[in-house]
């Protein structure tokens, strides 16, 4: 099977339904506890069993974003949607109940200002849009 390919030239980043100016990228990690289940006598796994979900994320922007950094000041909840396309590709990862974790500002000499602001969520949802039908 192919690889999906998404374009940030392609994509945008919504928080609560509006555009995150300057988005330079997006990170996010997912994370499931997992426990391991051995037969009696063996030392091999016969089974997995899953537990709690992290979700973790990243959103760089150039210099900083005043809604972010807001919510950073409030602990307000809030909502990131990344619209991810690349011609007819698309995906769309929505990550709910959002809370900033962290901010980090770095600037070099002769660059301009990047703000890293952390946020965990409290799931993500990964949707492809529905196929066009046949002609």
């Amino acid at each position: 099977m192919a690889a999906t390919i998404f374009a940030a030239s392609s994509s945008g980043i919504l928080i609560d339904n509006e555009a995150v100016d300057g988005l330079i990228g997006v990170d996010y990690q997912l994370q499931r506890e997992q426990g391991e289940v051995f037969a009696l006598g063996s030392s091999e796994r016969i089974a997995v069993y899953y537990g709690a979900s992290r979700v973790t994320g990243k959103l760089r922007v150039a210099s900083s974003n005043a809604k972010l950094d807001d919510l950073a000041k409030t602990g307000a909840t809030f909502q990131v949607v990344a619209n991810l396309k690349l011609g007819q590709a698309a995906r769309t990862v929505a990550f709910d109940e959002c809370y900033v974790t962290g901010k980090e500002f770095s600037m070099a000499a002769g660059g301009h200002g990047e703000s890293v602001y952390g946020f965990s969520a409290t799931r993500v949802r990964e949707e492809n849009p529905p196929a066009a039908p046949a002609s």
